[in-house]
């Protein structure tokens, strides 16, 4: 009797078990709808826990390299600038090295290697050790500080491992994952663990913050190494961890492959990394926005201004288009949408879906750099005027992306000031955008020549500025 009892229920859960594998997934009311792949599975057996990771980390770590650098920094003694310990026991600044530790990925069989921007930050010497011991010294190829990617190259004389870019992006949370460096020096070591989430942007690791988050072991040394999926490939390189020690709590960050693909072309072409840029301001989406705009969750981002004449404007994007969807993923902020918009090549087009009207329209919106000059030299202002002294420069989209401030901002902005000088007595500061001289608004250089020529023997100088978000108007006297 028992054992029928347990054939009927088994073929019971069986018959359950088919029904459901041939029905298709249900999003829950209210949840965005997932994406699920059928080769995913938990494993159900003692067999299936004792598999091993090994096949894959013989693929992956050779791939895997550690990264010293070395700088020499001047050490500043308690007495430096005393007269009787400088006259007696000579100078008292000393020069130390300074040295830093990580790990990087070759990702070209050339001998390209990616790997952090803080790893090599202000390097006099760079050396790679090959996961077979081998030494190379390294020459440095780009750092970007903006993504916190650097990339090397070496001449090993022969075609070295390499790990491939996943080029699916179909890295879900939950999936297994490799982390693979060399954490406080000791040498190459494997860790394991789940991506914990997806599109981390409020990290305020860089610019371009859209991390995979993982619980695999990531710690001091591991920066620059690879994040590794269940197929060999590479889906990020590992660049922080969130502890308050210093080691690991769970908590890592990685770059995901297609910024790390895109930084490495740019070194490879051995151009100026230039960046897509939108050309459109973006507000959140919160709650109380979302209810008022007719939305089922706060999702995406609002189009709330646009440049004249930049991509977003030419593709047709409006003012109150919210954003939702880059290349058909989903996006839930701005850092998000740079992110994804930032990836492209410049020429190519990205796939801009909105929501206008409640309705979905996808534009595609060219890959440009941002308008102006990008490396605008500061003018010194001359004659007999408050300014006088000043470096300033015109802003513009690039210039202003460069120095990392809002990129729609515009007119004449101090970068310096000389001591000194009418600048310095009056207290203008770098960083103040200076909007009216004279009672007559000053957008460019021209602007600003004009003015001071046309009032050079005034003794009132009437003065708005800008400085930390906040407008003051004060009137000099000379």
């Amino acid at each position: 009797m028992a054992r029928t009892l347990l054939a009927a229920l088994s073929l019971a859960l069986g018959l359950a078990a088919t029904a459901c594998a041939q029905e298709e997934p249900q999003a829950l009311d209210g949840a965005p709808e997932q994406s699920f792949h059928a080769d995913r599975a938990v494993p159900d057996s003692r067999a299936d826990m004792q598999l091993s990771f090994a096949p894959i980390v013989r693929e992956a770590a050779p791939a895997v390299v550690n990264v010293y650098s070395r700088r020499v920094v001047a050490q500043r003694s308690p007495f430096a600038g005393d007269p009787f310990f400088e006259r007696f026991f000579g100078p008292q600044t000393r020069q130390r090295e300074v040295g830093s530790l990580g790990s990087g990925v070759i990702v070209d069989p050339s001998g390209i290697i990616v790997t952090n921007h803080h790893v090599v930050e202000g390097a006099q010497e760079l050396r790679v050790v090959l996961a077979d011991r081998r030494e190379f010294d390294a020459e440095l190829l780009l750092a970007d500080e903006r993504t916190d990617l650097a990339v090397l190259r070496i001449d090993a004389g022969e075609a070295l491992p390499v790990l491939p870019y996943d080029e699916a992006g179909d890295a879900e949370v939950g999936d297994l994952v490799l982390a693979i460096g060399n954490p406080f020096g000791v040498g190459q070591t494997v860790t394991s663990g789940i991506v914990s989430a997806l599109a981390r942007t409020d990290v305020g690791i860089s610019d371009y913050s859209f991390f995979i988050q993982t619980d695999a072991a990531v710690n001091p040394g591991n920066s620059g190494g690879a994040l590794v999926d269940m197929d060999g490939e590479l889906i990020g390189v590992n660049t922080a961890i969130f502890s308050r020690s210093g080691g690991s709590h769970g908590i890592g960050f990685a770059i995901p492959a297609d910024m790390v693909r895109t930084v490495v072309e740019a070194a490879l072409s051995g151009e100026e990394l230039i960046r897509p840029w939108l050309g459109a301001r973006l507000q959140p989406v919160t709650s109380d926005l979302a209810q008022s705009l007719g939305l089922d969750r706060p999702r995406g981002a609002i189009v709330s201004e646009l440049w004249p004449g930049g991509p977003a404007e030419e593709a047709g994007l409006r003012r109150g288009d919210i954003i939702v969807e880059v290349d058909g993923v989903e996006v839930n902020d701005e850092t998000g949408i740079r992110f994804r918009f930032a990836t492209h090549s410049l020429g190519d087009e990205a796939e801009v879906t909105v929501l206008r009207d409640g309705e979905r329209r996808t534009l595609p919106v060219q890959a440009r750099p941002a308008p102006g000059e990008r490396d605008a030299e500061p003018v010194r202002v001359r004659g007999r005027n408050p300014l006088q002294g000043a470096q300033v420069v015109e802003l513009s989209p690039a210039l202003n992306e460069r120095l990392g401030i809002d990129t729609f901002l515009e007119g004449i902005m101090v970068t310096g000031v000389e001591r000194r000088s009418a600048a310095a007595y009056y207290g203008f500061q770098p960083g103040d955008r200076v909007l009216e001289i004279q009672g007559e608004a000053i957008e460019t250089l021209d602007d600003l020549d004009r003015v001071l020529e046309r009032y050079d023997n005034d003794a009132h100088w009437p003065v708005e500025i800008v400085r930390g978000g906040e407008r003051f108007a004060r009137t000099l006297r000379l």
